[in-house]
């Protein structure tokens, strides 16, 4: 009997060391990770976000399987948004605080900066970008091969030809950083490559699905904007640009659930910064101002992610997240090191995510640059000239002499209405040195040489 019960409770202890050890596996089964950015997309015109007028049955069916993001912020342009989330670390770090990479710009991201695909490469992660990369591409070394990601298919620049698939008047389509002569409508290859790479890889992988859509100029084939015929232009062109993303994005989520990859899938959503002329083109809601700002327009954007069994479905995150977090947190659930040279601005968002805890910051830095900036502390909000949209000309907008500050509590006035900076002299006190604290570790901004001196390659690119 003895020997009976002795060997029960060995059995018992195997049985629940073995349930552990399952569990443990479970939890620490490398995802694959899926983060599809699109480009200057409006807050409100998405269905999750409460648009009605533009149909997204794709976006918003991704949004209910996760987590919508209700707070989440990026930077006001593209180029320091993608920064941001290569490095885990605020733009003004890598000097790309003000403007975007331009053309015929002799920078980019910093060589010295690790990146987030270069990290999961580390960890065994196959890694790949379909679509803009937008972080340099004046010599090799700036190139996305040459930047952590072992595949890549698409354009360098913002703001191509859809359909020519060039940048004032010189090629820009790649695959593997060589000149690619594809022809279609962008969106259609970019969802097509992701698609292609999704069926034929076979282990653990990075997929950056960078659409160009919807951003300017404004074209679309005319199936995609014929529903939309009560819209005024460039509004109706811009839906049909929405619409044909939605159906890229589709297609990408399709080959997950065909391969049997969902279940194991982490997928992000974002926008690169909020919608541009909005109320013209865009809608960005209740929310003041767009792209180029710090106003809420112009860098809280649409966002969600979903990993089935994780995080909860239909689930609303409002706790303050910024782009910056992704890289941290992408690292710890791939097995990835968080060990590097450079300090990482970003937080691991995985509690916030899954089980609902506050927000891990202190502060939320939104920019710093010699002329403008904010910064986000709890529920109060700092904006050092904020009517100054220093993007134009890539930041030479001389500085006033007087700056004006602006203070808004987002809890209760979250479309930045009221400037309480007068009634509240204390918090300003405590914000603003907090701001200059982080202002002061700022590299001055990169910038571009004059277009005019410029002459435009036959193909962009270092080959």
């Amino acid at each position: 009997m003895l020997i009976q019960k002795l060997m029960f409770l060995a059995y018992c202890l195997l049985a629940s060391v073995s349930l552990q050890a399952a569990s443990l596996a479970a939890e620490t089964t490398k995802p694959n990770i899926v983060v599809i950015l699109a480009d200057d997309l409006g807050f409100a015109d998405v269905g999750f976000n409460g648009g009605k007028e533009i149909k997204t049955p794709n976006i918003d069916k991704l949004a209910a399987a996760g987590a919508r993001l209700d707070q989440f912020y990026v930077q006001s342009l593209c180029s320091p948004t993608r920064a941001g989330l290569m490095t885990g670390r605020y733009p003004m770090r890598h000097g790309l605080q003000t403007g975007v990479v331009r053309p015929w710009a002799q920078h980019g991201l910093p060589l010295d900066e690790r990146t987030l695909p270069q990290a999961l490469k580390e960890a065994g992660y196959a890694t790949a970008i379909t679509g803009k990369w937008h972080l340099g591409h004046f010599q090799p070394a700036y190139l996305p091969t040459r930047r952590g990601f072992d595949f890549q298919y698409g354009h360098y620049n913002g703001a191509i030809d859809y359909f020519k698939l060039d940048r004032d008047g010189g090629h820009d389509w790649h695959r593997n950083d060589k000149a690619n002569y594809d022809e279609g409508y962008s969106t259609h290859l970019i969802a097509r490559d992701a698609v292609t790479f999704i069926q034929g890889n076979t282990r653990p992988f990075f997929l950056y699905v960078s659409f160009n859509a919807p951003h300017a100029p404004y074209q679309v084939p005319e199936e995609y904007k014929a529903p939309y015929a009560q819209l005024k232009e460039p509004r109706r062109t811009y839906a049909g640009m929405l619409a044909a993303m939605d159906e890229a994005i589709g297609q990408i989520i399709t080959a997950l659930d065909e391969k049997g990859l969902r279940k194991n899938t982490l997928i992000v959503f974002s926008s690169d910064n909020g919608g541009p002329l909005p109320g013209k083109v865009t809608d960005n809601g209740p929310l003041r101002a767009g792209k180029g700002t710090l106003y809420e327009g112009g860098v809280r954007v649409a966002a969600s992610i979903a990993w089935e069994g994780r995080i909860k479905a239909g689930s609303t995150i409002t706790a303050p997240l910024h782009i910056v977090d992704l890289y941290p947190t992408l690292l710890r659930l791939a097995g990835a090191s968080l060990r590097q040279a450079l300090p990482i601005d970003g937080r691991d968002a995985y509690a916030i995510l899954t089980q609902g805890k506050p927000s891990p910051h202190r502060e939320i830095l939104l920019n710093t640059t010699p002329n403008t900036g904010a910064i986000r502390v709890g529920d109060w909000k700092l904006i050092v000239n904020g009517e100054i949209n220093a993007h134009e000309g890539d930041g030479t907008v001389s500085t006033p002499a007087e700056p004006s500050i602006e203070l808004f509590n987002l809890a209760n006035d979250p479309y930045e209405k009221r400037n309480l900076a007068t009634q509240q002299p204390g918090v300003v006190s405590d914000l603003r040195a907090r701001y200059d604290k982080l202002a002061a570790q700022a590299v001055p901004p990169k910038a571009s040489p004059k277009r005019a001196d410029f002459k435009v390659p036959k193909v962009w690119g270092a080959q």
